[in-house]
C-alpha cells in the first residue's frame, strides 16, 4: 500500500549531484563568487542541468513494477494538496527568479522538480488503482450488481415463516438457518418440525448480522435473532490472559531528549542506542544522561527497569545525580507515605472481610426470566461482569465490585439485575446518583424492567415535596419500598431502611468528601457495587491491585457506531446546519449552554436559525414537576432541540438523540466532556457532537489539549483513555483524593504505581498477612521480579537487519516485556515475516529470554556471563522466605553433586554462584534447567 498522502506532503525527490563537474562548482560560494567562475565551468552547467531534469524529474511511480496496485484514500484531497503545494513552489521560484542574484542560473524550473496534480494523474493512470474511505473520485471501468433482498421479518410469527419457507422449497430455494447456538438451532428445527414436519431447512452453526434472500443463487438465509425479534450481539476478539485487566499506560517509543526514570539511579534524559564493545563483541546498550552530564550504559537486558517519565504535562522533572543517595531516599520517603495511605484502603477492605455479610441464595426462576426479558443479548464483558457480581453477592462477606464500562455499554442493566437479586431475598437497594435528572432516569429505567415483577421502586430528589418525602421515608423504614433510587439526600441520617441489603453507587467520584464519608459508615456490611465510565485512575490502580474488585465491560453494544467529534469556532451557520441536518433525518438535538440566565436566549436564537424546530429550554433550578414534565415530553418526541445545562451529564438515555452541540466547550473537564457526549450515539445510528468554542488561538493550553483529547478519544470503549489523558493534562494527587501531593512530580507517574505496587505487597505480606493469606503464596515470582544479564557476547538487532533506530529500540522494548514462550514464538514469527531471516546474533538474544526466566525462576537477581564464567547473583539475605523455599534447598543439592565445577560464596551479604567453562547461552540454559529439576 502506498501512502500516497505522505508523498504528496513531502518533498518526494532527494537531488544527488554527481560527477567532477558538480565537484568543480562545489568550491564556489553561488551568490558571490559564481560571476567570477572560469568560463568551462559555466559553460558546463546547461550539461548539469539536462542530467538533473532527468534524473529528477522521473515519477516516483517510475520506480514501482507495473504489477503494483496502488491503493489510494480522498484522492480529491490528494490532488488539492498536490496543486497547492506546487502553486506554493511556483510561487517560490518566482520570486527567486525576480530576486537579480547571479544565482538563478542554477534554478530549477518547479515542473521538473515537482508533482502537480496533472502529473500525479498522468504518473498513476497505468496502475491498478483501489480507492477506499468514505469519499470517492475515480469512475469505475465495471460495476457488479446483486439482485439480494433483505430477510422479511415475521414478528416472532411462526405460522407465516413456515408458509415462506414452503414456499421458497416449492421454487427450490435453499431455506438456511444461521445461529451461533447450537440450542437455538434445536429450538428452531422442533417448532417448523411441529408445525409442517414435511419442510426441509439446512441448519447453519454460524453467526451472521442479517439474513437475506438471493434468487439468482437460489439461496434463502435466516438469522435466528431476527426471527426472534432481538439485536444481533457483537462478536468480539476472545482476549488472552491479563488483558482482562487494563495496563495504566502504554510504553510510547522514546525519543532522544524524553526524561526517563530508572528505578535504580532516577530521572535522567535518553539518549539514544549505542554500540559498544565487551571483550571484543559488540552490543547496543541505552545511553542515559543524568545531572551534570554524567553517563550511564543501560543493557538492553535491563530495559524493564526504564520508563518514560510521566507526570503533569509541562513539568520538566529534577533530574538525578549518580552516586547521589537522593534518588534512594526519595523513594523511601515516597514508599513509607504509600504506605501510610494505603493501609487506611486496606483497613477498610479488611474491615468489610471480617464483617459476615448477607450471603445471597442462588439465581431464582424469577431472576432468569428478568434476564432473559431484556431485549439486547448480553455482550460478553457484560455476561461476565453480571456472573462475578452475582459470585459476590452470593459469598459470606460483603461484595465492594468497581465496574468499569464506557457510556452506554450496559453498566445499568447490570445494576438492575443485582438489585432484583438483593430484593429476591428481601433485602432492600439504595441507588445513589450524582444528579436529579439521572435520580428520574433511573427511576423510570428501573420501574420500566421490574414492572412485571412484585417489585417497588422509588425516587428521592430535591423536586420532591416535604409531604412525599415523609411518605418515602415511612415506606423505606417499614420496607414497603424495595429500591430508593436518590441523589446525595440519600445518604442522609432521616431514611432509615428496615433492612439494606445492596447499595449501587453511580459515578462515585461526582460525590464531595462529606457524602463519600457518609458512605464510609453506610457500607461497611452492605454489599456495594460501584459504576463509573472514566474512573479515577487512582481509584481505578487500586482495583487493579486487587483491593478491590473489577469487572471492565469494554464490548461496545451491538450496531453501536463511534460518536464523530468535530471541534468548531461558534458561528449561526454551523449551529443551524448541524440542527436542520439532524432533525431532517427524524432525529433529536440536545444543545448544551452552561449558564442557566441565558438558557431562553439561546432556545430563541436557535428558533430564529431553524424555524421548523420544536425548541425548549431546561435547567436545573426549574420546578422539579415542570422539570420532569419537559423531559418525559422530548424523550416522547414532543421537541427537537433541548437546550440545557450539564444537567444531562450522566445517565440519560435518549435513543432517537443523536447530535450534541456543546457551547463554550472549553470552560468543562475533560470526564464531563466525555460524559456529555455520551448522551447521544445510544441507538444504531451515526451520532455526531459539536464543540464550539472561542477561535482556539485564544484559548488555555489545558483547555485546547482537553478538546483535542476529546476529538482524538472517539472511539467505542476510550473513556479510560480520556481518564488517562486528564490525568496527564491536570496531573494527579495521592489515593485519598482530598490530600495532593508531589510524588507523581518527583518520581513520574509510572514509578509512582510501581512504588505503591511494592508497598500494597509489602503490607499484605506482613501487617495484612492473615486477610490475604488466600492470595500470597510461597511464590519466588514475588521475590524476584526482574533478573538484569550481564554478557560479553555478542547479542544485538544487527543494523543490516533493521535499520531504522526507534524501530530497534521498540524491538528490544517488546522483547523484553515478553512474559511467556508463546508470546515469544509470536515474536519470532513476527520479526521473520518483517524482516527476514534471523541473525545469529538476534537467535541468540531471543535465548537469552528464555534464560533469564529461568533465572527468575531460581531466584537469581542477577546473570554475568563473561570470560567462559556464569555468576548468579541470589536475592539480599533479608529476604528470608527464599531462603526457606525448597527451590533454594534444591539449589544447595544440586551444587553439591557437581563438586568443583560450581562454587558459592558470600560478597557485601549476597550470596554468588559462580560456574565454569559456560561459553554459550545454551550451556547457561541447561545448567539452570538441570538444578530446577
Amino acid at each position: 500500500i502506498i501512502d500516497v498522502f505522505s508523498f504528496a506532503n513531502e518533498l518526494p525527490f532527494r537531488m544527488e549531484l554527481l560527477g567532477k563537474e558538480i565537484e568543480s562548482i562545489r568550491t564556489f560560494d553561488p551568490e558571490t563568487q559564481l560571476s567570477q567562475a572560469p568560463v568551462e565551468i559555466i559553460s558546463i552547467i546547461p550539461n548539469i542541468r539536462t542530467k538533473m531534469t532527468k534524473e529528477v524529474r522521473q515519477s516516483f511511480f517510475g520506480f514501482l513494477p507495473e504489477d503494483t496496485t496502488v491503493w489510494i484514500k480522498d484522492y480529491e484531497l490528494i490532488l488539492d494538496v498536490l496543486e497547492e503545494s506546487f502553486k506554493k513552489a511556483s510561487d517560490r521560484f518566482e520570486q527567486e527568479r525576480h530576486s537579480g542574484t547571479d544565482s538563478n542560473y542554477l534554478l530549477l524550473n518547479p515542473g521538473e522538480l515537482f508533482e502537480n496534480a496533472h502529473s500525479f494523474e498522468k504518473s498513476i493512470q497505468g496502475f491498478t488503482r483501489i480507492e477506499f474511505g468514505n469519499k470517492f473520485h475515480l469512475s469505475p471501468e465495471k460495476v457488479f450488481t446483486r439482485n439480494i433482498k433483505p430477510q422479511p421479518s415475521f414478528n416472532k410469527n411462526f405460522a407465516l415463516l413456515v408458509e415462506n419457507l414452503a414456499e421458497n422449497e416449492s421454487k427450490g430455494v435453499l431455506n438456511i438457518i444461521c445461529s451461533e447456538s447450537e440450542k437455538q438451532i434445536e429450538r428452531l428445527l422442533n417448532i417448523f418440525a411441529e408445525l409442517d414436519p414435511s419442510l426441509t431447512v439446512q441448519p447453519l452453526l454460524i453467526g451472521v448480522r442479517a439474513g437475506f434472500v438471493d434468487p439468482s443463487l437460489q439461496l434463502a438465509c435466516y438469522t435466528d435473532h431476527q426471527i426472534f425479534d432481538r439485536f444481533h450481539r457483537s462478536k468480539t476478539r476472545v482476549k488472552a490472559g491479563k488483558s482482562k485487566s487494563l495496563t495504566l499506560r502504554e510504553l510510547k517509543t522514546l525519543q532522544p531528549g524524553d526524561f526517563v526514570v530508572h528505578i535504580d539511579y532516577g530521572v535522567g534524559r535518553f539518549a539514544g542506542l549505542e554500540k559498544v564493545e565487551v571483550n571484543g563483541n559488540f552490543q547496543e546498550a541505552i545511553r542515559l544522561v543524568f545531572r551534570d552530564d554524567d553517563l550511564l550504559y543501560i543493557n538492553i537486558h535491563a530495559l524493564h527497569k526504564i520508563s518514560k517519565y510521566s507526570g503533569q504535562e509541562g513539568t520538566i522533572p529534577t533530574m538525578s545525580k549518580l552516586g547521589s543517595p537522593e534518588w534512594e531516599n526519595k523513594k523511601k520517603k515516597v514508599k513509607s507515605k504509600v504506605k501510610d495511605i494505603a493501609k487506611e484502603l486496606i483497613a477498610l477492605y479488611s474491615k468489610r472481610k471480617a464483617v459476615p455479610g448477607f450471603q445471597y441464595s442462588k439465581d431464582s426462576v424469577l431472576q432468569v426470566e428478568l434476564e432473559s426479558s431484556f431485549i439486547f443479548e448480553d455482550t460478553p464483558d457484560q455476561a461476565l461482569a453480571t456472573t462475578a457480581v452475582k459470585e459476590d453477592m452470593e459469598k459470606p462477606y460483603p461484595m465492594d465490585r468497581l465496574v468499569c464500562g464506557d457510556v452506554g455499554f450496559g453498566k445499568t442493566e447490570v445494576a438492575i439485575r443485582a438489585a432484583f437479586k438483593a430484593v429476591n431475598d428481601r433485602k432492600q437497594v439504595a441507588v445513589l446518583v450524582p444528579t436529579t435528572i439521572l435520580a428520574m432516569q433511573h427511576f423510570h429505567t428501573f420501574q420500566e424492567r421490574l414492572e412485571n415483577f412484585p417489585v417497588k421502586v422509588d425516587f428521592i430528589n430535591r423536586f420532591r415535596t416535604a409531604k412525599e418525602i415523609k411518605e418515602i421515608t415511612r415506606q423505606v423504614s417499614s420496607g414497603e419500598i424495595d429500591i430508593l433510587v436518590g441523589t446525595h439526600r440519600i445518604v442522609n441520617k432521616d431514611i432509615q431502611f428496615r433492612d439494606l441489603g445492596l447499595l449501587i453507587i453511580d459515578e462515585e467520584q461526582k460525590f464531595g468528601v462529606k457524602v463519600k464519608d457518609q458512605l464510609k459508615e453506610m457500607r461497611v456490611n452492605v454489599d456495594v457495587l460501584t459504576l463509573t465510565a472514566t474512573p479515577i485512575p487512582r481509584t481505578l490502580h487500586f482495583s487493579l491491585m486487587g483491593a478491590r474488585d473489577l469487572s471492565v465491560i469494554a464490548t461496545p453494544p451491538p450496531n453501536r457506531q463511534p460518536i464523530t467529534t468535530e471541534i468548531y469556532t461558534f458561528n449561526e451557520e454551523t449551529v443551524r446546519d448541524a440542527i436542520s441536518a439532524e432533525i431532517n433525518r427524524g432525529g433529536q438535538v440536545f444543545f448544551v449552554h452552561n449558564r442557566v440566565a441565558e438558557i431562553d436566549t439561546i432556545a430563541n436564537l436557535i428558533k430564529k436559525l431553524v424555524p421548523d424546530a420544536r425548541v425548549i429550554g431546561v435547567h436545573g433550578q426549574m420546578d422539579g414537576k415542570k422539570l420532569e414534565k419537559i423531559m418525559v415530553n422530548f424523550i416522547e418526541g414532543t421537541y427537537d432541540v433541548l437546550v440545557c445545562t450539564n444537567i444531562i451529564e450522566s445517565g440519560l438515555d435518549i435513543p432517537n438523540a443523536n447530535t450534541i452541540i456543546i457551547n463554550r466547550a472549553h470552560m468543562f473537564g475533560l470526564s464531563d466532556l466525555h460524559q456529555m457526549r455520551g448522551r447521544v450515539g445510544r441507538s444504531n445510528k451515526k451520532a455526531f457532537c459539536y464543540l464550539l468554542t472561542p477561535p482556539t488561538s485564544n484559548l488555555p493550553t489545558e483547555a485546547r489539549k482537553r478538546l483535542q483529547a476529546l476529538e482524538e478519544f472517539s472511539d467505542l470503549g476510550d473513556g479510560i483513555k480520556v481518564a488517562m489523558r486528564d490525568l496527564d493534562i491536570r496531573g494527579a494527587g495521592n489515593l485519598l483524593g482530598a490530600e495532593q501531593s508531589g510524588f507523581i512530580t518527583d518520581l513520574g507517574f509510572d514509578m509512582y504505581h510501581k512504588i505503591l505496587d511494592e508497598a500494597v505487597q509489602e503490607l499484605k505480606q506482613n501487617e495484612f498477612a492473615e486477610l490475604f493469606e488466600g492470595d500470597i503464596k510461597e511464590k519466588v515470582e514475588v521475590l524476584v521480579q526482574d533478573c538484569v544479564i550481564e554478557t560479553d557476547m555478542e547479542l544485538l538487532i544487527p543494523e543490516t537487519y533493521v535499520a531504522n533506530i526507534s524501530e530497534r529500540l521498540n524491538l528490544y522494548s517488546q522483547l523484553d516485556r515478553i512474559k511467556t514462550a508463546g508470546e515469544l514464538e509470536i515474536f519470532k514469527v513476527s520479526m521473520v515475516d518483517r524482516f527476514g531471516t534471523m541473525p545469529r546474533q538476534v537467535e541468540v538474544l531471543l535465548e537469552t529470554v528464555k534464560l533469564r526466566w529461568l533465572a527468575e525462576s531460581l531466584g537469581f537477581e542477577k546473570l554475568v556471563l563473561k570470560k567462559g564464567q556464569m555468576k548468579c547473583y541470589f536475592v539480599p539475605s533479608s529476604k528470608e522466605q527464599y531462603f526457606r523455599s525448597d527451590i533454594f534447598g534444591n539449589i544447595i543439592k544440586f551444587i553439591q553433586t557437581k563438586g568443583s565445577a560450581c562454587k558459592i560464596k558470600e560478597h557485601k551479604k549476597r550470596l554468588i554462584l559462580t560456574i565454569a567453562n559456560v561459553n554459550t547461552i545454551d550451556t547457561a540454559k541447561k545448567w539452570l534447567t538441570d538444578m530446577k529439576i
